[in-house]
């Protein structure tokens, strides 16, 4: 996990990069991640490091890590 934590964090256009365990579920991970753009998230997927280590990723989850992205905006009620 270090793998990718420390190095994301200095990519261009990160804003945050979180890795958290699931309290209970001992080796499961939620990685929370906040980019620029939609376009510095797919630089980021795109670092030969990340090309090593997606399908090592691809071996512990289910599904594809597409999957398990979820793009937000941040909610702001109207006063």
């Amino acid at each position: 996990m270090t793998a990718a934590v420390t190095p994301s964090r200095n990519d261009p256009g990160n804003i945050d990069y979180e890795a958290h365990e699931v309290e209970g579920r001992p080796g499961e991970f939620v990685i929370y991640e906040r980019w620029e753009t939609r376009a510095h998230l797919d630089a980021h997927l795109a670092a030969p490091r990340m090309r090593e280590l997606v399908p090592r990723m691809l071996e512990l989850i289910e599904g594809s890590v597409e999957d398990g992205i979820r793009l937000l905006r941040p909610f702001r009620p109207a006063h």
